[in-house]
Protein backbone atom coordinates (compact mmCIF):
# COMPACT_ATOMS: atom_id res chain seq x y z
CA UNK A 1 0.00 0.00 0.00
CA UNK A 2 1.34 3.69 -0.96
CA UNK A 3 1.74 6.01 1.54
CA UNK A 4 0.10 9.51 1.48
CA UNK A 5 2.63 12.28 0.60
CA UNK A 6 1.97 13.54 4.24
CA UNK A 7 2.07 11.10 6.16
CA UNK A 8 5.87 10.55 4.57
CA UNK A 9 6.46 14.21 5.44
CA UNK A 10 5.74 13.33 8.95
CA UNK A 11 7.89 10.46 9.03
CA UNK A 12 10.58 12.43 7.67
CA UNK A 13 10.09 15.16 10.22
CA UNK A 14 10.45 12.40 13.10
CA UNK A 15 12.98 11.18 11.84
CA UNK A 16 14.96 14.29 11.62
CA UNK A 17 13.59 15.29 15.14
CA UNK A 18 14.12 12.60 17.30
CA UNK A 19 17.83 11.91 16.84
CA UNK A 20 17.82 15.86 17.42
CA UNK A 21 15.90 15.67 20.55
CA UNK A 22 17.61 12.53 21.84
CA UNK A 23 21.36 14.05 21.29
CA UNK A 24 19.62 17.56 23.57
CA UNK A 25 18.82 15.35 26.01
CA UNK A 26 22.37 13.72 26.11
CA UNK A 27 23.97 17.55 26.39
CA UNK A 28 21.43 18.64 28.84
CA UNK A 29 22.25 15.43 30.96
CA UNK A 30 25.94 15.52 30.52
CA UNK A 31 26.79 19.14 30.24
CA UNK A 32 23.63 21.32 30.89
CA UNK A 33 21.78 22.18 33.99
CA UNK A 34 20.84 18.81 34.46
CA UNK A 35 24.06 17.31 33.92
CA UNK A 36 26.06 16.13 37.34
CA UNK A 37 27.73 18.88 39.52
CA UNK A 38 31.99 18.29 39.65
CA UNK A 39 33.37 18.14 42.76
CA UNK A 40 36.18 17.49 44.71
CA UNK A 41 36.59 15.39 47.73
CA UNK A 42 38.43 14.96 50.84
CA UNK A 43 38.43 12.01 53.49
CA UNK A 44 37.92 13.07 56.84
CA UNK A 45 40.65 12.98 59.36
CA UNK A 46 41.58 12.50 63.07
CA UNK A 47 44.60 14.43 64.02
CA UNK A 48 45.45 16.97 65.97
CA UNK A 49 46.18 20.81 65.42
CA UNK A 50 47.47 23.59 66.38
CA UNK A 51 45.45 26.70 66.50
CA UNK A 52 46.66 30.23 65.79
CA UNK A 53 45.36 33.72 66.54
CA UNK A 54 46.16 36.52 63.86
CA UNK A 55 45.63 39.85 65.21
CA UNK A 56 47.01 43.88 64.09
CA UNK A 57 49.02 45.84 66.79
CA UNK A 58 51.32 48.80 66.73
CA UNK A 59 54.86 49.38 67.69
CA UNK A 60 55.10 50.87 71.30
CA UNK A 61 57.58 51.71 73.70
CA UNK A 62 57.36 49.99 77.14
CA UNK A 63 59.57 52.74 79.20
CA UNK A 64 58.76 56.46 77.24
CA UNK A 65 60.46 59.56 79.37
CA UNK A 66 59.02 63.03 78.83
CA UNK A 67 61.71 65.67 79.79
CA UNK A 68 61.00 69.01 81.02
CA UNK A 69 61.23 71.49 83.72
CA UNK A 70 59.67 71.42 86.93
CA UNK A 71 58.47 75.07 87.08
CA UNK A 72 57.74 77.89 84.33
CA UNK A 73 60.86 79.22 82.44
CA UNK A 74 62.72 79.78 78.91
CA UNK A 75 64.46 77.32 77.43
CA UNK A 76 67.91 78.74 77.06
CA UNK A 77 68.82 75.84 74.63
CA UNK A 78 68.78 72.35 73.60
CA UNK A 79 71.66 69.98 72.01
CA UNK A 80 69.85 67.13 71.02
CA UNK A 81 67.45 66.26 67.39
CA UNK A 82 65.08 63.49 66.75
CA UNK A 83 66.84 60.34 66.56
CA UNK A 84 69.56 61.06 68.44
CA UNK A 85 71.29 58.37 70.92
CA UNK A 86 72.09 59.64 73.96
CA UNK A 87 73.37 58.57 77.16
CA UNK A 88 72.06 58.04 81.16
CA UNK A 89 73.25 61.45 82.53
CA UNK A 90 73.80 63.29 79.63
CA UNK A 91 72.83 66.57 79.74
CA UNK A 92 70.33 67.21 76.48
CA UNK A 93 69.23 71.19 77.01
CA UNK A 94 69.26 73.73 80.15
CA UNK A 95 66.69 76.34 80.97
CA UNK A 96 67.56 80.14 81.08
CA UNK A 97 68.20 80.77 84.92
CA UNK A 98 67.25 84.39 84.96
CA UNK A 99 68.55 85.59 88.82
CA UNK A 100 69.38 82.37 90.16
CA UNK A 101 73.20 82.42 89.93
CA UNK A 102 72.88 86.09 91.52
CA UNK A 103 70.81 84.50 94.58
CA UNK A 104 73.33 81.63 94.63
CA UNK A 105 76.25 84.08 95.44
CA UNK A 106 74.29 85.86 97.49
CA UNK A 107 73.58 83.45 99.46
CA UNK A 108 77.26 82.00 99.70
CA UNK A 109 78.06 85.23 101.12
CA UNK A 110 75.32 84.84 103.59
CA UNK A 111 76.54 81.65 104.40
CA UNK A 112 79.90 82.84 104.85
CA UNK A 113 79.06 85.40 107.40
CA UNK A 114 76.73 82.74 109.35
CA UNK A 115 80.36 80.69 109.13
CA UNK A 116 82.05 84.04 110.44
CA UNK A 117 79.61 84.80 113.40
CA UNK A 118 79.78 80.77 114.56
CA UNK A 119 83.40 81.11 115.02
CA UNK A 120 82.94 84.34 117.10
CA UNK A 121 80.16 83.30 118.95
CA UNK A 122 82.72 79.75 119.45
CA UNK A 123 85.14 82.44 120.86
CA UNK A 124 83.16 83.95 123.23
CA UNK A 125 81.67 80.78 124.46
CA UNK A 126 84.96 79.63 125.45
CA UNK A 127 85.86 83.08 126.48
CA UNK A 128 83.01 82.95 128.83
CA UNK A 129 83.57 79.40 129.58
CA UNK A 130 87.28 79.60 131.13
CA UNK A 131 85.92 82.32 132.91
CA UNK A 132 83.23 81.11 134.85
CA UNK A 133 85.28 77.82 136.00
CA UNK A 134 88.17 80.03 136.62
CA UNK A 135 85.86 82.04 139.10
CA UNK A 136 84.75 78.77 140.65
CA UNK A 137 88.18 77.88 141.80
CA UNK A 138 88.42 81.46 142.99
CA UNK A 139 85.50 80.51 145.13
CA UNK A 140 86.13 77.21 146.40
CA UNK A 141 89.55 79.27 148.31
CA UNK A 142 87.02 82.58 148.94
CA UNK A 143 88.87 84.82 146.61
CA UNK A 144 85.81 86.21 145.01
CA UNK A 145 82.04 86.21 146.12
CA UNK A 146 78.87 84.15 145.43
CA UNK A 147 77.58 87.64 143.33
CA UNK A 148 80.11 87.48 140.45
CA UNK A 149 80.56 83.92 139.76
CA UNK A 150 76.76 84.04 139.34
CA UNK A 151 77.45 86.67 136.90
CA UNK A 152 80.39 84.87 134.67
CA UNK A 153 77.56 82.34 134.97
CA UNK A 154 75.25 84.10 133.26
CA UNK A 155 77.85 85.37 130.42
CA UNK A 156 78.47 81.49 129.72
CA UNK A 157 74.69 80.95 129.19
CA UNK A 158 74.46 84.26 127.24
CA UNK A 159 77.80 83.17 124.70
CA UNK A 160 75.88 79.33 124.83
CA UNK A 161 73.10 80.68 123.52
CA UNK A 162 74.31 82.69 120.79
CA UNK A 163 76.55 80.16 119.51
CA UNK A 164 73.53 77.92 119.40
CA UNK A 165 71.88 80.96 117.30
CA UNK A 166 74.39 81.19 115.47
CA UNK A 167 74.84 77.64 114.26
CA UNK A 168 70.99 77.55 113.16
CA UNK A 169 71.67 80.81 111.17
CA UNK A 170 74.43 78.64 109.40
CA UNK A 171 72.11 75.83 108.96
CA UNK A 172 69.40 78.30 107.51
CA UNK A 173 71.61 79.84 105.17
CA UNK A 174 73.19 76.29 103.85
CA UNK A 175 69.56 75.21 103.29
CA UNK A 176 68.54 78.12 101.97
CA UNK A 177 71.75 77.42 99.29
CA UNK A 178 71.09 74.04 98.52
CA UNK A 179 67.57 75.02 97.23
CA UNK A 180 68.84 77.46 95.32
CA UNK A 181 71.53 74.85 94.08
CA UNK A 182 68.85 72.17 93.24
CA UNK A 183 66.45 74.68 91.32
CA UNK A 184 69.86 74.94 89.77
CA UNK A 185 70.20 71.55 88.40
CA UNK A 186 66.23 71.06 87.71
CA UNK A 187 67.16 73.96 84.88
CA UNK A 188 69.07 71.27 83.14
CA UNK A 189 67.20 68.77 81.24
CA UNK A 190 69.19 65.36 81.66
CA UNK A 191 68.29 61.65 80.39
CA UNK A 192 67.65 59.51 82.60
CA UNK A 193 68.47 56.65 80.78
CA UNK A 194 70.18 54.90 77.36
CA UNK A 195 67.94 56.18 75.16
CA UNK A 196 66.41 57.25 71.28
CA UNK A 197 64.82 60.71 71.14
CA UNK A 198 61.80 60.14 69.62
CA UNK A 199 60.03 64.06 70.49
CA UNK A 200 61.55 67.31 70.27
CA UNK A 201 58.76 69.44 71.08
CA UNK A 202 60.15 73.08 71.78
CA UNK A 203 63.18 75.24 70.75
CA UNK A 204 65.50 77.78 72.10
CA UNK A 205 63.14 81.16 73.36
CA UNK A 206 60.25 79.22 74.04
CA UNK A 207 58.09 80.00 77.05
CA UNK A 208 57.68 76.36 79.05
CA UNK A 209 54.93 76.19 81.85
CA UNK A 210 55.78 73.45 84.66
CA UNK A 211 55.31 69.63 83.93
CA UNK A 212 55.37 70.40 80.16
CA UNK A 213 58.06 68.00 78.03
CA UNK A 214 60.59 69.41 76.28
CA UNK A 215 61.95 66.30 74.49
CA UNK A 216 60.95 62.54 74.53
CA UNK A 217 63.17 60.07 75.22
CA UNK A 218 62.44 56.34 74.71
CA UNK A 219 64.42 53.24 75.79
CA UNK A 220 65.03 50.96 72.62
CA UNK A 221 64.96 47.83 74.17
CA UNK A 222 61.55 47.67 75.37
CA UNK A 223 59.96 47.90 72.05
CA UNK A 224 56.64 45.97 72.18
CA UNK A 225 53.44 45.02 69.73
CA UNK A 226 50.25 46.43 71.43
CA UNK A 227 48.13 43.53 69.55
CA UNK A 228 44.65 43.41 69.49
CA UNK A 229 42.35 40.12 69.35
CA UNK A 230 39.09 39.01 68.26
CA UNK A 231 37.42 38.39 71.58
CA UNK A 232 35.52 35.55 70.10
CA UNK A 233 38.49 33.42 69.13
CA UNK A 234 40.99 34.69 71.75
CA UNK A 235 40.52 32.30 74.36
CA UNK A 236 43.85 30.16 75.21
CA UNK A 237 45.64 33.72 75.24
CA UNK A 238 48.60 33.57 77.86
CA UNK A 239 51.91 35.07 78.53
CA UNK A 240 54.77 33.17 77.17
CA UNK A 241 53.08 31.77 74.27
CA UNK A 242 55.09 32.27 71.33
CA UNK A 243 54.38 34.87 68.89
CA UNK A 244 55.56 35.80 64.81
CA UNK A 245 56.04 39.43 63.92
CA UNK A 246 55.65 40.98 60.86
CA UNK A 247 56.30 44.75 60.43
CA UNK A 248 54.47 46.04 57.93
CA UNK A 249 57.76 48.03 56.37
CA UNK A 250 59.17 44.39 56.17
CA UNK A 251 57.11 42.42 54.33
CA UNK A 252 57.78 38.88 54.29
CA UNK A 253 60.73 38.68 57.42
CA UNK A 254 59.31 37.04 60.46
CA UNK A 255 60.36 38.51 63.85
CA UNK A 256 60.29 36.19 66.91
CA UNK A 257 58.42 37.14 69.84
CA UNK A 258 56.59 36.18 72.59
CA UNK A 259 53.35 37.15 74.55
CA UNK A 260 54.64 39.20 77.33
CA UNK A 261 51.08 39.69 79.00
CA UNK A 262 47.76 40.01 78.36
CA UNK A 263 45.51 43.30 79.61
CA UNK A 264 43.23 43.27 81.97
CA UNK A 265 40.68 45.34 80.16
CA UNK A 266 39.76 44.78 76.96
CA UNK A 267 38.37 46.87 74.53
CA UNK A 268 34.61 46.96 75.14
CA UNK A 269 33.76 48.85 71.61
CA UNK A 270 35.38 47.21 69.29
CA UNK A 271 35.22 43.80 70.86
CA UNK A 272 38.81 43.40 71.08
CA UNK A 273 41.27 41.97 73.48
CA UNK A 274 44.81 43.67 73.41
CA UNK A 275 48.19 41.70 74.47
CA UNK A 276 51.63 43.24 74.96
CA UNK A 277 54.15 41.30 72.78
CA UNK A 278 57.75 41.44 72.71
CA UNK A 279 60.68 40.84 70.60
CA UNK A 280 62.95 37.88 71.14
CA UNK A 281 65.82 40.19 69.88
CA UNK A 282 66.19 43.89 69.44
CA UNK A 283 65.15 44.35 65.56
CA UNK A 284 67.93 46.38 63.36
CA UNK A 285 67.36 48.99 62.57
CA UNK A 286 64.71 49.93 65.01
CA UNK A 287 61.10 50.39 63.53
CA UNK A 288 59.00 53.51 64.28
CA UNK A 289 56.72 53.79 67.06
CA UNK A 290 53.61 53.38 65.51
CA UNK A 291 54.61 50.99 62.58
CA UNK A 292 51.73 48.27 62.30
CA UNK A 293 52.51 45.36 62.62
CA UNK A 294 50.93 41.49 61.90
CA UNK A 295 51.16 39.06 65.07
CA UNK A 296 50.32 35.40 64.96
CA UNK A 297 50.53 33.95 68.29
CA UNK A 298 50.98 30.05 68.63
CA UNK A 299 48.17 28.61 71.07
CA UNK A 300 48.65 24.45 72.25
CA UNK A 301 48.04 21.82 70.57
CA UNK A 302 44.48 20.26 70.85
CA UNK A 303 43.85 16.78 71.12
CA UNK A 304 43.09 14.60 67.79
CA UNK A 305 39.55 15.17 66.53
CA UNK A 306 38.14 15.52 62.99
CA UNK A 307 39.17 17.76 61.38
CA UNK A 308 37.55 19.49 57.48
CA UNK A 309 38.84 21.61 55.49
CA UNK A 310 37.35 25.47 56.10
CA UNK A 311 36.09 25.28 52.55
CA UNK A 312 33.93 22.49 53.69
CA UNK A 313 32.22 24.29 55.79
CA UNK A 314 28.83 25.61 54.34
CA UNK A 315 25.62 27.22 55.55
CA UNK A 316 22.33 25.68 54.87
CA UNK A 317 18.92 26.83 56.34
CA UNK A 318 20.68 28.20 59.31
CA UNK A 319 21.94 25.61 59.90
CA UNK A 320 26.59 24.80 59.85
CA UNK A 321 27.23 21.71 58.22
CA UNK A 322 29.26 19.74 55.03
CA UNK A 323 28.08 17.92 52.39
CA UNK A 324 28.69 14.32 52.56
CA UNK A 325 29.29 12.01 50.00
CA UNK A 326 27.31 9.04 49.80
CA UNK A 327 26.61 8.07 45.63
CA UNK A 328 26.45 10.50 43.54
CA UNK A 329 23.96 12.60 45.33
CA UNK A 330 25.61 14.08 48.25
CA UNK A 331 23.78 14.81 51.94
CA UNK A 332 24.22 17.59 53.61
CA UNK A 333 25.21 16.77 57.58
CA UNK A 334 25.01 19.64 60.58
CA UNK A 335 28.18 20.03 62.37
CA UNK A 336 29.32 21.43 65.51
CA UNK A 337 32.48 22.99 65.00
CA UNK A 338 35.78 23.32 67.27
CA UNK A 339 38.97 25.60 67.01
CA UNK A 340 40.59 26.26 63.58
CA UNK A 341 43.97 26.58 62.81
CA UNK A 342 45.99 29.50 60.42
CA UNK A 343 46.09 26.33 57.59
CA UNK A 344 42.38 26.49 56.98
CA UNK A 345 41.48 23.20 58.80
CA UNK A 346 38.86 22.97 61.43
CA UNK A 347 37.79 20.23 64.49
CA UNK A 348 34.50 18.80 63.82
CA UNK A 349 33.10 18.10 67.46
CA UNK A 350 30.07 16.65 66.29
CA UNK A 351 28.21 15.45 63.30
CA UNK A 352 31.21 13.45 61.46
CA UNK A 353 33.63 10.52 61.77
CA UNK A 354 37.09 9.67 60.22
CA UNK A 355 37.11 7.96 57.45
CA UNK A 356 33.45 10.03 55.99
CA UNK A 357 34.18 11.64 52.27
CA UNK A 358 32.89 15.70 51.96
CA UNK A 359 32.68 17.71 49.35
CA UNK A 360 35.74 20.37 49.61
CA UNK A 361 35.14 22.42 46.66
CA UNK A 362 32.20 22.05 43.87
CA UNK A 363 31.23 23.79 40.23
CA UNK A 364 27.66 24.98 41.24
CA UNK A 365 26.48 25.72 44.93
CA UNK A 366 24.99 22.35 45.65
CA UNK A 367 21.11 22.09 46.51
CA UNK A 368 19.34 18.11 48.21
CA UNK A 369 19.32 16.17 45.22
CA UNK A 370 22.14 17.49 43.03
CA UNK A 371 24.09 15.42 41.14
CA UNK A 372 27.75 14.85 41.62
CA UNK A 373 30.34 13.72 39.69
CA UNK A 374 33.93 13.93 41.55
CA UNK A 375 37.15 14.94 39.85
CA UNK A 376 40.67 15.83 40.84
CA UNK A 377 39.99 19.66 40.02
CA UNK A 378 37.52 21.44 39.09
CA UNK A 379 37.03 22.87 35.57
CA UNK A 380 38.05 26.55 34.75
CA UNK A 381 40.29 26.72 38.31
CA UNK A 382 43.69 27.19 38.35
CA UNK A 383 46.09 24.31 39.29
Amino acid sequence: MKMFPLQRRTLAVLAAVVPLVALLAYVALRSGPMAPVAVTEAAVESRSIRPALFGIGTVEARYTYRIGPTFAGRLKRLDVHVGDAVKAGQVLGEMDPVDLDERIRAQDAALRRAEAAIREASARHSHAELQAKRYERMLAVHATSEETLATKRQEFQVADAALAVAREEQARARADRDALAAQRGNLRLVAPVDGLVTLRDADPGTTIVAGQAVVEVIDPRSLWIDARFDQGSASGLAASLPAQIVLRSRDGELLQGRVSRVEPRADAVTEETRVKVVFDGAPSPLPPLGELAEVTVGLPALPAAPIVPNAAVHGQRGQVGVWKVEGDEPSFVPVKLGRADLDGRVQVMHGLRAGDRIVVHSERVLAPGTRVKVVDRIPGTPR
